[in-house]
């Protein structure tokens, strides 16, 4: 059964995680809570709102917990090292392209080549001298490394290439959907295994954005990555789509519909869903994934398994989509795609296949009689703070924001002055009141649609009241106490509340718990609990660390003895 190559052999980035700050929080001001979580930003990825941060190793999960509790920070997660969608290939004489039969792409090839179409590979590279790929090959990028190499490291890029885009009509090998369409080579992994880490994922799909890419497929399991949908967002915006493997644990993973990509499911010959193929809600389409014939890296041909190949094979059917129909939208290809879909279920909308198995045929015929002609504006408002709502520092702003289309940003304005700008739902900012004099101001938004409509809110007043500013000399260091357990304490059962308490003459900025010198746990506020998992623990002694830090980075710890 094919399953998500080398699954568990990996799990997160060691000392870094991904955040994104809500729009308008100032740099000073993200750092500021970065440095109150022992954080640091060390890039920000592409022209995207979100930062690779730096942490101590072995806290990337608590400072994840901690971030993503603050109003001001829109997401924090782990940089997640992700498998790929696919499963060894099999029989090297493959026998037929049935897959292209199956959603008629001959018939479809009589409207649509994808000419003028690039389809950018996010992968393990690709063999750019493999006679059934040269001809279509333009220049990549290596994502990881920020170097031109984009040979494939492991042979799976190589067959998604194909699936997608391999040379039609040259008497040799195999067909790909997309039978004109160049291939853009971004190289998101340096590890044989093919592993690529989420921070890798978004850059290189922010650089395939900026670079031209009018599709672009990623088989790989990144529906639930927040980092990689804002990178998919950006893509959007630019006029391309983000086309992406459902996975292939043969589970729900419980995931959102994400507005952003493409999230395709496998099925087989008889249309019915690969057994392994993950479904759910976030499914778009569905596509073969069965026994797909494409390309081995070094010249060769195999038939290829997976979630892997569905995608692909739906990015090549979205670059037939354009290529008929130059003047669409993102969402209108999209929609296209959805509404020409075989309902092969009987059902509009299936957690198995989504809108259904794609047809490439009958998605051309729908692209050339679609007319690209959005005239409605969305609607936007703010959902939060209320009208007459006092404010003052640091003010949370949320907006809620619809079309008929596809809403593509909105933007808050304190005073009619712009404030931030946010591409993905929730809509969420950040404003400093400070900037501004005490008294009523308007809280304004304006979304922006993917045709270039723009809706504006009902003005929302609110009333700011900044206490002046008083400078307080920090004339001492914080007091930390551990009220539970007590020192000596012989702890026993399953779980153990660790309770800490921190005072200061001016203000406490965190309190940090450690447990034999691992940190644990992160808070800005006086107290923190902890819930300790004994179950595991070695017998013997143990050290409970509490340290606390003041607004002036004056420090205090203490440190008890517990036994099992």
């Amino acid at each position: 059964m094919p399953a998500s190559a080398g699954k568990m052999a990996k799990t997160w980035k060691s000392g870094q995680i991904l955040v994104k700050p809500n729009a308008g929080l100032s740099d000073a001001e993200f750092e500021k809570i970065l440095r109150g979580n022992q954080g640091k930003s060390s890039e920000k990825i592409g022209n995207l709102p979100v930062h690779v941060v730096s942490v101590p190793e072995q806290a990337e999960d608590a400072v994840v917990r901690a971030l993503a509790k603050n109003p001001h920070i829109e997401f924090a997660e782990l940089d997640m090292a992700q498998p790929m969608s696919v499963s060894t290939p099999n029989d090297p004489s493959f026998a037929g392209a049935w897959h292209l039969t199956k959603i008629q792409t001959p018939d479809a090839w009589d409207v649509s080549k994808a000419d003028g179409i690039t389809i950018a590979i996010l992968d393990s590279g690709v063999d750019g001298s493999h006679p059934d790929l040269a001809s279509h090959m333009i220049s990549g990028w290596n994502a990881v490394d920020g170097g031109s190499d984009t040979s494939d490291v492991n042979g799976h890029g190589t067959a998604v290439a194909g699936a997608a885009a391999a040379v039609t009509d040259n008497s040799l090998g195999v067909a790909g959907v997309a039978w004109n369409a160049k291939v853009m080579p971004v190289r998101i992994t340096n590890d044989s295994t093919g592993y690529a880490y989420w921070s890798d994922i978004a850059r290189g799909l922010s650089w395939a954005a900026d670079n031209g890419a009018d599709v672009a497929n990623i088989s790989y399991g990144v529906s639930g990555s927040s980092a990689v949908s804002s990178a998919a967002q950006y893509m959007n915006s630019k006029g391309g789509l983000v086309v992406v493997a459902g996975a292939n644990d043969g589970i729900d993973p419980g995931y959102a519909n994400n507005p952003y990509m493409i999230s395709v499911s496998a099925t087989d010959g008889n249309d019915l869903k690969a057994s392994w193929s993950n479904f759910g809600a976030f499914i778009d389409v569905a596509a073969p994934g069965t026994y797909i014939a494409t390309l081995l890296r070094g010249g060769g041909y195999a038939n290829w398994n997976g979630t892997s190949f569905s995608s692909p094979v739906t990015a090549g059917v979205v670059a037939l989509i354009q290529a008929a129909n130059p003047n669409l939208v993102p969402a209108d290809v999209e929609k296209v795609l959805k509404n020409s879909a075989d309902k092969v279920s009987g059902l509009d909308f299936d957690p198995n296949y989504g809108f259904g198995r794609i047809n490439a045929n009958a998605a051309v015929q729908l692209a050339i009689n679609t007319l690209a002609k959005d005239t409605l504006a969305p609607t936007v408002a703010i959902s939060s703070p209320a009208v007459g709502s006092v404010v003052s520092g640091l003010v949370s702003v949320a907006a809620n924001a619809s079309d008929n289309v596809a809403v593509s940003q909105v933007s808050f304005y304190a005073g009619g002055k712009l404030v931030g700008t946010d591409g993905t739902a929730p809509y969420t900012f950040t404003w400093d009141s400070k900037t501004v004099a005490n008294g009523n101001i308007n809280l304004t938004t304006v979304a922006t649609d993917s045709s270039g409509n723009q809706g504006s809110s009902t003005a929302v007043t609110v009333n700011v009241q900044n206490q002046t500013t008083v400078t307080i000399t920090d004339q001492a260091a914080p007091t930390v106490a551990i009220s539970n357990p007590v020192n000596g304490a012989k702890v026993s059962g399953s779980v153990v509340n660790i309770s800490v308490a921190a005072n200061d003459d001016v203000a406490v900025a965190k309190v940090q718990l450690y447990i034999n010198s691992k940190l644990v746990s992160s808070s800005t506020s006086k107290t923190l609990s902890y819930s300790w998992n004994i179950r595991k623990l070695t017998a013997g002694s143990h050290t409970i660390q509490a340290i606390a830090t003041d607004s002036s980075n004056k420090t205090a710890n203490v440190s008890i003895q517990v036994s099992k």
